[in-house]
């Protein structure tokens, strides 16, 4: 019986980590193809009337406003995650941005319908923010929460690699259609990605359906059953795992471990945005790079992460995850310099080695990220905390990332105020994973894959 039961586990552990990362690939690639879109296209089919670089300010606002509703999904969908299960609010996120995404694709432009084209951009933008805002701390939580504690890092990590996989997916979609004339790519080429997103929802629904509620979730709603029934209260079943309105129970209880929380997800959601948006919009206007050869780029730096990642998680193991995330960030303020160095050449083989140098390392502590976060909140709360802390994250800092990097290249000095503000956001980042790791319950590095010694039990519910 022992060996069945560690053999259902171990089922039911594989299934969850598969459907979070495949479903967090698909939400990925959504998210991932509109930034390619917004430094390749948005500027000029959505805001023709502006200068080229005003139009590309402009796009890279639409492309903001994704991050700024994505706390308000993670509010939403943390709040019924935390009080009746993280199943359901998967599939939920899956169609919500699934259909948003492929909406877009079908979008008039501003030469059809005129200011009607961009205020319809911006809002089916903040549909898939709500969206994402809910999917990655319930992806994150179905994985680790299904899995032992001792490979809750390595479960984490899964999660992580559903964005390389869409990066992966999402170039691969773009370099595709980019071989098309200008004309066509313009006017249709660029509406494919868009439009495959509804197959690629279908795929991830029917993965996800197949999942069982997570197994923390689960003994946490045991627990409190047991509780009631001990002290004569009326079980009120799925809602009494959590408070009644958990998002003023995190702040009553954990708000530093939220703020810490965004300071540590600084670097791990801006930097794909440094890449795949800024970066490649710097390298095909300013620097005069083609299109084709940086989507060429994009796509060895996004294979080059999914292979490494899962490296990163193993060797958390041997040497504990908070150390490993803080060399791994050092080791990247100390490849900053030269790696803006080695773009600013326009040679397409040094640009390249530039990026990898940053993406080695970026990657390092982003494959560690998940896991760490979701073992900083109780788990009558966790759903709440770690999505309002990553979002958060998100609209303060990463979303306005590529808008905050244009805007300092076209104010004059060059690429060094942008080299500077990188590295700002490294140093922020490295300082609140350090500062978290100390906060968080348990709080020391000899946990395989943790980072932290984990808890005897689940945290006690009421």
């Amino acid at each position: 019986m022992p060996q069945a039961t560690s053999a259902t586990t171990g089922r039911k552990a594989r299934r969850a980590t598969t459907a979070s990362f495949i479903g967090t690939a698909v939400e990925w690639y959504d998210f991932y193809i509109y930034g390619t879109a917004t430094a390749l296209v948005f500027g000029k089919l959505f805001f023709p009337t502006a200068s080229p670089a005003a139009g590309t300010l402009a796009a890279f606002a639409t492309f903001w406003v994704g991050f700024l509703a994505r706390p308000l999904g993670g509010l939403i969908f943390g709040h019924i995650g935390d009080r009746v299960g993280r199943k359901n609010v998967l599939v939920a996120t899956l169609v919500l941005m699934g259909s948003a995404t492929t909406l877009i694709g079908v979008l008039p432009t501003h030469a059809s319908i005129g200011v009607a084209a961009p205020i319809l951009l911006v809002l089916l933008r903040a549909v898939q923010g709500i969206a994402v805002g809910g999917e990655w701390g319930g992806a994150v939580l179905m994985a680790t929460e299904n899995t032992e504690h001792k490979r809750r890092g390595l479960a984490g990590m899964w999660v992580q690699q559903g964005s390389p996989a869409g990066s992966i997916l999402a170039t691969l979609v773009f370099i595709a259609v980019g071989h098309l004339p200008d004309d066509a790519f313009l006017s249709w080429g660029w509406r494919i990605p868009f439009l495959l997103s509804a197959v690629l929802v279908a795929v991830g629904l029917v993965i996800r359906l197949k999942v069982s509620e997570s197994t923390d979730f689960q003994a946490a709603k045991e627990q409190a059953a047991k509780e009631q029934a001990d002290t004569g209260q009326t079980a009120g079943g799925q809602e009494d795992v959590a408070p009644k309105i958990p998002v003023v129970e995190l702040f009553r209880t954990s708000w530093p471990l939220v703020l810490l929380g965004v300071g540590a997800s600084a670097m791990g959601i801006s930097s794909a945005y440094f890449t795949n948006t800024f970066v490649l919009s710097w390298a095909t206007s300013d620097l005069g790079v083609h299109r084709q050869t940086m989507l060429d780029i994009l796509l060895v730096l996004a294979i080059l992460q999914f292979l490494w990642q899962p490296l990163a998680a193993l060797l958390a193991q041997r040497v504990g995850t908070v150390r490993l995330m803080a060399g791994a960030l050092i080791a990247n303020i100390v490849v900053a310099v030269p790696m803006f160095l080695l773009i600013a050449t326009r040679d397409s083989t040094l640009i390249g080695v530039g990026l990898a140098l940053g993406v080695l390392t970026g990657c390092s502590y982003y494959a560690l990220l998940a896991g760490f976060l979701s073992q900083a909140f109780p788990v009558r709360v966790r759903y709440t905390g770690v999505s309002l802390a990553y979002q958060l994250c998100s609209t303060v800092i990463g979303g306005s990332t590529p808008l905050v990097a244009q805007w300092l290249l076209t104010r004059g000095g060059g690429h060094w105020p942008v080299v500077g503000y990188y590295i700002a956001l490294l140093l922020l980042t490295t300082v609140c994973v350090l500062a978290l790791a100390r906060r968080r319950p348990g709080a020391r590095d000899d946990a395989p894959g943790t980072g932290a010694r984990e808890p005897e039990s689940l945290p006690t519910v009421a």
